[in-house]
């Protein structure tokens, strides 16, 4: 793609980085046939190859971001299905994200938008707070379909029926690894998670120490700043992330930094990138080698082999870890090594509709590839579901009767830890 920015448009870092992924842009089209916001909408301004347009045309002028480009640019999951497309290795999320900073710093939305994106902000990365707004969601519940906004019955309708006490694992500390230690790793216990499901960390952490690690959580931990950073708000975004680097490092020495939580991965995996022009970019880069998925972490250092298991289990590939991360058959080869039966739905590459904070911004498409998702795990007549992505688990769970856990649920129940409590009800 030819673009025509200026000389002095080029001297700032995000618009140089937006050039260089525009011009790699062959035009194609490749993209549009897996992306779920164009399938759901049919609209080419609703596909990558059309915000790409959108995005050229507003930063190529220099002019603030209209209701339009807005708009489509919202309706971007962010799902990154076509950057595992794109023939040509364009760099999609950073051009999106550089996108989205612009809409927030040019972009006055109104008010009502700009309350709901604050309260999602200041609520969901903060664990104590977003228990509270939880609470008080279960509390409006009956009341939802009062509420004017969809939006906001969205988000009443997410309030989980049980909220978890807190989990003192999730406190600074180490786990001694059983028996002979073999690695060092830190561990990233989320935010939203540590809220809604605290059975994800525990498994984690009983599953890394019969494997031999010492598990660390770190002192000063906190969100690692996907939620704002998807949201254009770089300042909120790169002040968690900065937090966070200096509490990984702050450790000493690790082997790896380990995350259970897909959507985060994506994230600390950029840190290298966020940082590339600020003077913490030797450590964010450090940070960023270091960090891995669960599900790679365990294929890197071997899991024991288990014998047949009679549990049917779907597995549903998160899109922050398969296009995120590129990481699309660890978790797969992981279960069955342990002996799961494992089955994967038609059009496994689609988004679930959960994306962070998606599900609770564009309720009727969220809604509508959520149907689609379900469809096609329970095609698959499963016992169990499985994914990698808290978000993705809450979001398929709120429309299915089959059981959702995480993968690390299941791998750690297969080598001597407890069943899943989700799974109670099986034989």
């Amino acid at each position: 793609m030819q673009t025509n920015f200026t000389a002095e448009q080029l001297a700032d870092p995000g618009v140089a980085r937006a050039n260089e992924i525009l011009r790699s842009c062959v035009h194609c089209g490749f993209c549009t046939a897996t992306c779920p916001s164009y399938q759901v909408l049919g609209d080419e301004l609703d596909s990558p190859r059309g915000r790409i347009y959108l995005i050229k045309d507003m930063l190529e002028a220099g002019r603030p971001a209209d209701a339009k480009t807005v708009k489509h640019i919202d309706r971007c999951l962010s799902c990154l299905a076509c950057m595992s497309t794109c023939p040509s290795g364009v760099h999609y999320m950073h051009l999106i994200d550089h996108a989205r900073a612009h809409v927030e710093k040019t972009y006055k939305r109104p008010l009502f938008d700009r309350l709901l994106r604050w309260t999602l902000a200041k609520i969901v990365p903060y664990p104590g707070r977003f228990r509270l707004a939880m609470l008080g969601a279960k509390i409006a519940k009956p009341f939802a379909g009062l509420l004017p906004d969809a939006r906001l019955r969205a988000m009443i309708s997410m309030a989980p029926k049980e909220i978890p006490p807190v989990s003192r694992n999730d406190d600074p500390q180490t786990f001694p690894a059983m028996g002979e230690r073999r690695y060092r790793v830190a561990l990233q216990i989320g935010c939203a998670q540590r809220a809604l499901n605290t059975d994800i960390n525990d498994a984690t952490i009983r599953l890394l120490c019969r494997l031999g690690c010492d598990v660390v959580i770190p002192k000063n931990l906190g969100c690692c700043g996907a939620l704002t950073h998807h949201m254009g708000r770089e300042g909120e975004s790169h002040d968690q992330a900065a937090r966070n680097i200096r509490a990984y490092l702050g450790e000493g020495e690790l082997d790896a930094i380990v995350i259970n939580t897909s959507g985060c991965g994506t994230t600390v995996k950029d840190y290298g990138h966020m940082f590339r022009n600020d003077p913490m970019a030797a450590d964010a880069a450090k940070v960023s080698g270091l960090t891995c998925d669960i599900s790679e972490f365990l294929q890197r250092i071997g899991l024991p082999e288990g014998a047949p298991k009679d549990l049917r289990v779907a597995y549903h590939a998160a899109c922050s870890l398969q296009h995120g991360q590129q990481v699309k058959t660890a978790p797969k080869d992981l279960l069955k090594r342990v002996g799961f039966t494992v089955v994967e739905p038609a059009d496994s590459h689609l988004c679930c509709g959960s994306a962070g904070t998606y599900n609770l911004l564009q309720p009727e498409i969220s809604a509508e590839l959520k149907r689609r998702k379900i469809a096609t795990l329970e095609a698959k007549v499963p016992q169990v579901i499985a994914a990698g992505n808290i978000g993705c688990m809450i979001q398929i769970g709120s429309g299915t009767g089959v059981p959702v856990v995480h993968t690390v649920e299941l791998l750690d129940w297969a080598t001597g830890g407890p069943k899943p409590r989700a799974l109670a009800d099986l034989p």
